[in-house]
């Protein structure tokens, strides 16, 4: 494949998903810096991972399986080189959001379950990132390498722990 093909592909890619790569971002990465880093991270791999596109699958299965591996990739790497301490201003920020009249509201109720979703594995996280996109299992199967089944048990037991964590208001013990 010659440069103008692998240009061309990566614009239909980016025109076809382009606002899903944004979506992926922000679940993989809580701060704006580093999200915009990760996008940027992103579009450079999947400009690159044309070259290697061979049609076997559709070239929206192609962005999901890139996308969702760079941010995986980006999730191991922030946890090797994170310290275990956690930052007073993100205690502080975590306080905030389980404060009782914080969750009547939507947008921080909404936050609070990215929260949650940022601090499962990256296997997890990439399986119930793309239920929420609406893919259904045998897709998801087919973008994961997992069977069909056990997407489908997967996703059920994510949602169970998702929904225990947020009726709890914890936000531990999900993380790799």
């Amino acid at each position: 494949m010659d440069r103008r093909q692998q240009d061309a592909l990566y614009e239909e890619a980016n025109s076809l998903c382009g606002r899903l790569l944004w979506r992926l971002a922000r679940a993989y990465e809580a701060d704006p810096d580093r999200r915009s880093d990760l996008l940027q991270e992103i579009h450079v791999e999947l400009w690159r991972s044309m070259a290697l596109f061979d049609h076997r699958c559709s070239l929206r299965t192609w962005v999901y399986r890139v996308s969702h591996n760079v941010g995986a990739s980006h999730v191991i790497r922030r946890r090797r080189a994170a310290e275990r301490l956690v930052p007073l201003e993100t205690l502080d920020a975590q306080l905030a959001s389980v404060d009782g009249r914080a969750q009547a509201d939507s947008s921080l109720s909404a936050t609070k379950l990215l929260d949650l979703v940022h601090q499962l594995k990256p296997l997890d996280r990439q399986i119930i990132l793309l239920y929420l996109e609406g893919e259904g299992a045998e897709q998801i199967a087919e973008i994961t390498g997992l069977s069909a089944s056990n997407v489908s048990t997967k996703v059920h037991r994510i949602k169970r722990l998702l929904s225990r964590q947020f009726a709890e208001g914890a936000s531990h013990g999900t993380r790799e």
